[in-house]
């Protein structure tokens, strides 16, 4: 096996979790339109983009708008977000990830975000980590989302970096495909069954460190 020089994260499901933010803005934004959105409705939204997030919102209310009124309520539910996510403090990182952090810059290796929001900046700097990462690629980086490999070819780049030499630690099955299409490997957050492509699947980051990186990947 190759060996391993950098680390590329996922933001949302991996380091911190603002799943529930963004369902709290759509949410206000159907309660403001008249209907209730579940958080049942809310799965359909996972992985999916703002404006085809709000589409599926609108069919659930029954509701239809010309474009340039659709475009006004997803940037109002994107001021919201960003309004919830204003808040966002270090208490918010999710077990084991600054740990890892830490532990592979500590021992050599490289560290990129690589993740779809084009809120990540502000998230890292609210949940105090925005030193922790050699590299931010994120939404305003690449215009092709994953699974297009883009966004993560684009952190490696900027760590100067081969893919190869690359492990990827996502927790959505289009980032874990993104991953494999840029020929990096893979560690899957979350569901066996959901995120199979992965090289490896563990349920969050508690207790992840370098030493397992490596018995896993390159003591095979």
């Amino acid at each position: 096996m190759n060996e391993i020089k950098a680390c590329i994260f996922d933001l949302d499901g991996v380091v911190v979790d603002t799943a529930k933010y963004h369902y709290l803005a759509w949410k206000r934004l159907a309660q403001e339109l008249g209907f209730e959105f579940t958080e049942q409705h809310n799965e359909r939204l996972k992985g999916v983009s703002r404006m085809r997030s709000l589409e599926i919102l609108l069919e659930v209310g029954g509701l239809s708008f010309p474009l340039d009124e659709m475009e006004r309520m997803a940037a109002k539910k994107n001021a919201w977000y960003v309004e919830y996510i204003e808040r966002m403090t270090p208490d918010e990182i999710l077990p084991g990830a600054k740990e890892l952090l830490e532990e592979l810059r500590a021992n050599g290796i490289k560290v990129s975000l690589g993740s779809a929001s084009k809120n990540s900046p502000l998230i890292l700097e609210r949940i105090g980590l925005q030193d922790h990462f050699d590299a931010v690629i994120d939404g305003n980086s690449v215009t092709v989302a994953k699974p297009a490999p883009d966004i993560f070819l684009v952190a490696a780049k900027s760590l100067g970096v081969n893919p190869e030499f690359c492990v990827v630690f996502e927790d959505a099955e289009a980032g874990i495909e993104a991953a494999i299409n840029a020929g990096m490997r893979t560690v899957g957050i979350g569901n066996p069954q959901i995120l199979n492509r992965a090289d490896v699947v563990v349920p969050n980051l508690k207790g992840f460190t370098y030493s397992k990186l490596i018995e896993l990947f390159l003591k095979k």
